[in-house]
């Protein structure tokens, strides 16, 4: 197999933003992130965005689009029509958080409408996985909701939530009946901070149980939409004593960074095998 540098991108169209990772495999440098960038979706076609910010990103790369050998999509980016392939988004968390820390061994990705726990090896082979229903309050689009009904931007919830004195608690089970606990709540005079750190802990109380009825223990990497947020972060390290919660500046990417990894891996095989490139199903 080929070990000379490649260029790969990865675009991983998820509910809510798209993000896209422009990265050099192989050679001397072997892995190496050249460009990236993340962009809303905000009620706009997802396959134009995912358009819009494929072009920015190889700008801060400093490449043009012919100058790739693969371009691998994840999520939802069979809407992507310039793609090379596509590649499960549970495969490409676990391949690109092992790209940030390449000693955790899962990962907990956290989008807008679901959360997924993943347990994989040394190579990224996943070993066993659990998932939330759509309908649970534990979501990246349940706690935007949220912000809007306090009147607080999805960057104040961290910091907020770091400063509440008296918990409330918030229901794990529906995201209907959680958003009546917080209604009650605010007709309470319970503080926004209280009520924050009340859901953050409801939603970290899911996770946990997600990661460990997947198997997982020790260092786990936190990546998705909600992998910035420090309240829930923090909520997520007083859930669970038995597991090492850690986020990285570039969790957020850590979807398009593992496709654009498995986009090189293939257009290696297949170079190797003398075969051209063709869309298929990723690992």
């Amino acid at each position: 197999m080929t070990t000379d540098p490649l260029l790969t991108a990865g675009i991983d169209v998820g509910s809510s933003a798209v993000k896209v990772a422009v990265l050099r495999t192989g050679g001397p440098d072997y892995e190496t992130l050249l460009g990236s960038y993340v962009e809303r979706l905000r009620r706009r076609d997802p396959g134009e965005v995912a358009a819009e910010t494929f072009e920015r990103a190889l700008q801060e790369a400093g490449l043009r689009r012919d100058q790739l050998d693969y371009v691998a999509t994840t999520g939802e980016g069979e809407l992507v029509p310039f793609r090379t392939g596509h590649f499960y988004g549970m495969t490409t968390h676990a391949r690109g958080g092992l790209f940030l820390d390449p000693e955790v061994r899962a990962v907990v990705d956290i989008g807008a409408l679901h959360t997924r726990a993943v347990l994989m090896d040394e190579r990224a082979k996943v070993l066993g996985y659990r998932m939330t229903s759509q309908c649970a309050s534990g979501s990246g689009q349940f706690l935007e909701n949220i912000c809007r009904y306090l009147g607080v931007t999805i960057q104040e919830i961290g910091p907020l939530s770091l400063q509440a004195l008296a918990p409330e608690p918030c229901s794990s089970i529906c995201a209907v009946l959680a958003e009546t606990d917080v209604i009650n709540m605010v007709s309470r005079g319970v503080a926004i901070p209280d009520i924050l750190r009340g859901i953050h802990d409801s939603m970290a109380g899911r996770y946990v149980k997600l990661l460990l009825a997947a198997g997982v223990s020790g260092k786990v990497l936190v990546t998705g939409g909600l992998s910035r947020d420090e309240g829930l972060l923090q909520a997520l390290r007083d859930a669970s004593r038995e597991l090492e919660i850690h986020s990285h500046e570039l969790s957020v990417l850590a979807g398009a960074i593992g496709a654009a990894l498995w986009g090189g891996f293939r257009a290696r095989k297949l170079a190797y095998k003398g075969l051209s490139l063709r869309d298929s199903e990723g690992p």
